[in-house]
């Protein structure tokens, strides 16, 4: 039999199966009995040779292939391909087969090796999966195995089967050759179009049918005019991408099927997928394929986790900052949107959703609903707030505290240094904090908690149309599909737990079975009892760091005492104690607050780890919750103690709470707690904003990435010169940061959300900063997403998940807390109960007095008297400020009629205010359908659409087999033919060369 020629590669027929190191080391000898070879026409690009036609006992580029390798065509060492022969970098090296997927992993070679000089830029193509030339024994490249290199070789025998396993499914792969004596290798992924026909079809993949767009209607002639009006004078604001101008129309989608290939408009089989669905297709793949050398473990996650793989990405579309005049997706998405230059201009949510997919496109349509409703609600807080600085000379009770003539002088703050004081030295804090604590902040609280129902409705009718538009109606089968694929974390429990449970039946049912979780017996399963000791470690992990955020702002209280106390002893520093305390505490806790977050986020990460859940869906949604618990009690403890805690258990003068011996529990400033709230409400709203954007999301990923390409260049010793001065796409990417999900995201915009809802009434000005902060956050994800991370793969879902129901629940909770901060924390209650119930004239004349109790101060006890007090005369009565009988009634210092009347009145506000709101929460959920009213009548209309147009298909197809020269000469027709070439690859018969599984087309 004579030897292949030089572009003969064998084909292996039947199952995948390894080749033993005898066929192996055959190497020149003719192929086997019942062993195929495909005739490989002349590659494009120039250098391209075929091993074939090498010397079986010369080693290849310089080194012996081993026997397991898989390799069977590569480029000449000697002849390195021109970086001019390109014509793409998104290609295989034939400048034919798009690269639909990436595999990287680091290999490291023992002992010395055989360079022959510096070597090019060496490929391997796989086809057909031909095993390569073993070396002889005794060869001097043969050094004893240590333990580093066993392990480096058995990860290498994992690989390669489980690359056989890849190109059983169909995929077509190209890798480089391991030339160095250490470094990266990518292996490329090409899905040709009976693979991606046949998984399109699995998985229900919708596809533009044949049928013309058709226009999304409105509802009737007023809206048409409206909306045309909307749309020219937004037109300066709208981004150039050409998904953007068809936002009206809609093509008429149908699931993919081979046996309907009639009803698509396949003009070019290259280009009907486009490069978010292909790699999704690979990425598909590449989960479910097995691979039975590394404990059988199933897909790419695993081997990942496993060190047997580094990464696995698919591409970007080219370069984004390329001075070439064509343009590719990623560089329009760059133009119009990753720039801080556009900020003006709405997203370009098609192209997103096209690029990055469903998941990451409903994230950024959400954040950018948000940030539009933050308008409006930003409008209203600078109304209220111009407002309280407009009535800030009519408000009479700051008008009474500033008026010296009153004097009234109260109790000292502190015992033994403090002196007494007056009152209207406390004149600047109460008068600002009528700008906040005014009539329009309860009004503002209303529209808020409205604000928020809204909100939520509209973004479930903007889900919904773009659920219409992107085809997303009837996926509960890809999330069934997803909840298939277990975690490898999951699967090492599983097979630890069998291991431990089992004799030696069940390690060898480990080794034979290939089938996925789902048809795992029960006993194959983890159990309640075996997730016990997670689920113990996760209570008590949690409730230890919520005790410590507590013991954390008990810290800072104390902190703010001591301190109070140690200031208020030296005289130059005695005026400012308040001032200076406030600011410093505040400081400290933002920093704490800082700190724990990342800490947090680490923690609850490891705690979801232990719990071992079953599939990545359950695993992002249990971090979800633990994360957003830990970080929601980090966020708002500080806030909610000066909110409601802080003033409350001071005591009277003679009677006050001490902390410790000689320090007194802190209480409010005289124009009250409001105020302090706000400054600890903005200072860490705005430093958690600024820091966190622009050290943790600009400065940390510009670190990593230039520590990246540190060790890049360190390692880039062995690397040709031509190589570095072009690098490929795929290494362009690998040098990017991973993309690890979208939870960071969205945690800080909750967290956000919750400063802009749970307690607007004492900060009206916080959505102006939120506002402010996402028009920047936007272009920062954007540029992130474009610039900076891999691309990551293409998931389709219907809505945010688990976020929408924690948006909910801080809508509803944000009801009950302004409730309480406008009844107790604010004077707006006492001020009512005062103008309607004591006062003579109706007005608010007389309130400060009517707030401030007496005191005998030859009542206090021994030792906290003022020392070298600086009031001229001797004070009999000093005043505090709390609802108390008066030293001369039958029941002195005890709490008043007036502070039942208040409390009362405040309890009734907040049972009204909570009701009135929610009551009105509901109205607005009832009269905002989920489903806009356009949107249902076009899926109803989508229907007949879509029967009417297989009416005619079919009426079509069945003219043409009517018609005798239409036929084929062999009698078939078109749809059988077609049904024959998109047969599923697995099902090859020995001897053609049609199998997807062994076919390598032109090089």
């Amino acid at each position: 039999m004579a030897t292949p020629g030089p572009r003969d590669i064998p084909l292996l027929p039947g199952s995948p199966r390894r080749l033993s190191p005898q066929a192996g080391a055959r190497g020149g000898q003719g192929p086997k009995h019942g062993q195929q070879y495909l005739k490989m026409p002349s590659p494009r690009a120039p250098g391209l040779q075929g091993s074939s036609s090498r010397d079986p006992g010369q080693p290849c580029g310089g080194e012996s292939a081993r026997s397991s390798s898989v390799i069977n065509n590569y480029l000449d060492a000697n002849e390195p391909v021109s970086s001019e022969a390109r014509l793409s970098r998104m290609h295989f090296h034939d400048n034919q087969r798009k690269v639909d997927y990436v595999l990287a992993y680091h290999y490291r070679k023992r002992g010395a090796h055989l360079a022959q000089g510096s070597l090019g830029h060496s490929l391997a193509i796989i086809s057909n999966g031909e095993m390569g030339k073993e070396p002889h024994a005794g060869d001097p490249g043969d050094i004893e195995l240590g333990p580093l290199d066993a392990l480096e070789e058995e990860r290498k025998e994992q690989r390669e089967e489980f690359e056989h396993n890849l190109m059983e499914a169909g995929l077509e792969l190209e890798k480089d050759l391991e030339n160095k004596s250490q470094g990266s290798i990518f292996v490329r992924i090409h899905a040709p179009w009976q693979v991606l026909a046949r998984e399109a079809e699995f998985l229900k993949i919708k596809v533009p049918t044949k049928k013309e767009m058709y226009e999304i209607k409105a509802g009737g002639s007023i809206a048409k005019k409206f909306s045309a009006v909307l749309q020219k004078l937004s037109s300066p604001l709208q981004p150039r991408v050409p998904e953007h101008s068809n936002n009206k129309m809609k093509n008429l989608s149908y699931p993919f099927s081979r046996e309907k290939m009639y009803l698509y408009n396949i003009q070019e089989k290259d280009t009907f997928f486009d490069n978010a669905t292909r790699s999704r297709i690979v990425h598909e793949i590449l989960k479910r394929t097995a691979c039975s050398r590394a404990n059988n473990t199933m897909g790419i996650n695993s081997l990942i986790a496993n060190n047997i793989y580094e990464a696995a990405y698919p591409l970007h579309d080219g370069e984004y900052d390329s001075p070439e005049h064509e343009m590719n997706d990623r560089k329009l998405l760059y133009q119009e949107w990753a720039r801080y230059g556009v900020f003006y201009k709405f997203q370009p949510i098609d192209l997103i959703r096209k690029y990055f997919g469903e998941k990451i496109g409903l994230y950024f349509a959400w954040l950018g609903l948000y940030t539009s409703f933050l308008i409006p609600s930003s409008v209203i807080g600078v109304i209220v707030f111009l407002y309280g600085c407009a009535t800030i000379e009519e408000d009479i009770p700051s008008r009474e505290m500033c008026d010296q003539q009153n004097a009234f002088t109260m109790c000292p703050l502190c015992d033994k240094s403090c002196d007494y004081w007056n009152l209207s030295s406390a004149c600047g804090t109460a008068r600002a904090s009528h700008l906040f604590d005014n009539p329009a902040t309860v009004v503002f609280s209303i529209f808020m908690a409205l604000w928020a129902t809204m909100f939520l409705e509209n973004w479930k009718r903007l889900q919904m149309r773009l659920g219409y538009f992107w085809d997303l109606t009837g996926i509960e089968e890809e999330e069934e599909r997803a909840q298939e694929h277990s975690r490898p974390e999951y699967e090492t429990k599983v097979r630890e737990k069998m291991l431990k449970e089992s004799n030696k039946s069940a390690v060898h049912k480990l080794d034979t079975n290939t089938t996925e979780c789902d048809d795992e017996d029960d006993e194959d399963k983890l159990t309640w009892k075996d997730r016990f000791p997670g689920y113990l470690m996760n209570f008590a992990s949690i409730s230890f760091m919520i005790a410590l955020t507590f013991s954390i702002v008990f810290g800072v209280i104390v902190y703010r005492i001591t301190t109070a106390a140690a200031l208020s002893l030296n005289k130059a520093t005695r005026s400012n104690v308040r001032v200076t305390v406030t600011a410093t505490a505040v400081i400290i806790n933002l920093v704490v607050i800082l700190i724990l977050d990342e800490i947090y986020g680490a923690v609850a990460k490891w705690l979801t780890k232990i719990e071992v859940p079953k599939t990545e869906q359950t695993f992002e949604e249990r971090l979800i919750l633990k994360a957003f618990l830990l970080k929601f009690v980090n966020a708002y403890s500080p806030i909610f103690y000066v909110a409601f805690f802080k003033g409350r258990f001071v005591g009277r003068p003679g009677s006050y709470v001490y902390v410790f011996d000689g320090y007194r529990m802190e209480e409010c400033a005289p124009g009250g707690c409001l105020m302090e709230l706000c400054i600890q409400l903005s200072i860490i709203m705005l430093g958690k904003q600024l820091i966190q954007n622009n050290i943790f999301e600009i400065g940390v990923p510009k670190l990593k990435k230039l520590f990246r390409k540190l060790k890049d260049e360190t390692e880039a010793g062995e690397t040709d010169s031509a190589h570095s001065k072009h690098p490929e796409q795929w290494d362009l990417d690998y040098s990017l940061e991973p993309y690890t999900g979208l939870t960071p995201e969205y945690m800080e915009m909750i967290i956000q959300f919750g400063f802009v809802t749970l307690f607007v009434a004492s900060f009206p000005l916080a959505p102006v900063f939120a506002l402010l902060n996402n028009v920047i956050e936007v272009r920062l994800d954007a540029k992130k997403f474009v610039t900076e991370l891999r691309r990551p793969d293409a998931v389709r879902t219907k809505d945010i998940g688990i976020w929408f129901d924690i948006l909910s629940g801080i809508g509803k909770f944000s009801v009950i807390s302004n409730a309480f901060v406008i009844a107790i924390t604010s004077d707006f209650i006492p001020r009512l109960v005062y103008q309607y119930s004591y006062s003579h004239n109706g007005t608010l004349h007389g309130f400060v007095n009517h707030t401030l109790s007496f005191f005998n101060v030859s009542q206090l006890k021994e030792g906290t008297q003022p020392e070298n007090s600086q009031f001229d005369q001797e004070v009999q009565f000093c005043r505090f400020k709390d609802y108390r009988e008066p030293p001369w009634a039958p029941n002195p210092y005890e709490f008043s009629k007036q502070y039942w009347f208040v409390l009362s009145a405040r309890l009734a506000f907040v049972i009204i205010f909570q009701n009135l709101v929610m009551f009105l929460s509901v109205l607005v959920d009832w009269m905002i359908p989920d489903i806009p009213t356009d949107i249902s009548d076009q899926i109803k209309k989508e229907k007949s659409l879509l029967v009417d147009f297989f009416l005619k298909e079919e009426h079509e197809k069945l003219k043409l087999m009517d018609e005798p020269g239409l036929r084929s000469p062999g009698g078939g027709d078109r749809s059988r033919s077609r049904a024959a070439s998109s047969a599923p690859s697995g099902q090859s018969q020995p001897g053609s060369v049609m199998s997807s599984g062994s076919q390598h087309t032109n090089v």
